[in-house]
């Protein structure tokens, strides 16, 4: 009965947080490790989560051509060796720190998801240290001295702690490089997808796959990642930014709580 439950709150998270390209890795740990789960056991989980249901979101935005390759390749890259890294070291840290960790930045995510996302077009910059993309209509502008070091930050900190990073990269896209919003959440779903596998194998070389947990767990993610894709082609994601703000900031509080009392 409790692995029913956490598979159906799994499944849940799932569709809503594929539909904002958000991955809810953030969430899937916290589910696992407030519903008892242990912390390493917790952030393997939440990779393979991340893993199927990515896969099947990226399939749905692909054929939908709401995604850009020169941008998934780049920050995809990027974050998924770093995410390699970081979960490959996360087992030379205890499960304490990995959880203040996780809710500081679960804080921050919410934080950042709480202020508006504004759509700005860009002029090309012909500067060293600056790549411009152009697709079709559209011209990315992206500040390589900036973007690369928050990306590498980015994509430790998520294989480390088991957390997707699309409330990071979301934004800088965005913001910092001109990207449409849906383009952003499609291509934010691809790159969660190579972040999740090197993240994932990073943490499982370390003993810390369940197959027990992660194969039911998976089974819903892809499940969920189908529907929530369809969703977000026909839906604005932007409704969803303060809700999952909010709960993302809720869920850093009961973390660090759950921390603290050393649970």
């Amino acid at each position: 009965m409790h692995t029913m439950i956490v598979v159906a709150v799994i499944f849940l998270l799932t569709v809503v947080m594929i539909m904002s390209g958000r991955g809810g890795g953030n969430f899937y740990v916290a589910a696992l490790v407030l519903s008892g789960v242990a912390m390493h056991t917790a952030s393997t989980t939440s990779q393979f989560i991340l893993l199927l249901s990515a896969l099947m979101g990226a399939i749905a935005f692909g054929k939908a051509r709401t995604m850009s390759w020169p941008l998934v390749f780049f920050f995809g890259g990027l974050n998924a060796s770093m995410a390699f890294v970081g979960g490959f070291t996360a087992h030379s840290f205890g499960g304490m720190t990995l959880e203040f960790v996780l809710s500081f930045l679960l804080f921050i995510a919410g934080i950042a998801m709480l202020f508006p996302e504004k759509e700005s077009p860009k002029a090309a910059i012909t500067r060293f240290g600056y790549w411009n993309i152009s697709e079709g209509d559209n011209l990315y502008v992206i500040n390589l001295f900036i973007a690369v070091p928050l990306t590498l930050a980015t994509g430790f900190f998520s294989g480390m702690v088991g957390i997707s990073g699309g409330s990071f990269l979301i934004p800088l896209m965005v913001v910092g490089c001109g990207v449409p919003m849906r383009t952003a959440v499609g291509t934010a779903t691809a790159m969660l997808a190579a972040t999740a596998l090197t993240g994932f194998t990073g943490n499982a070389l370390h003993g810390g796959f369940d197959p027990s947990l992660a194969i039911p767990c998976g089974i819903v993610a892809v499940a969920g990642g189908l529907i929530g894709s369809k969703i977000a082609l026909k839906t604005k994601p932007k409704s969803l930014k303060t809700i999952s703000g909010i709960i993302t900031i809720i869920a850093a509080i009961i973390m660090m709580a759950n921390a603290f009392s050393g649970k």
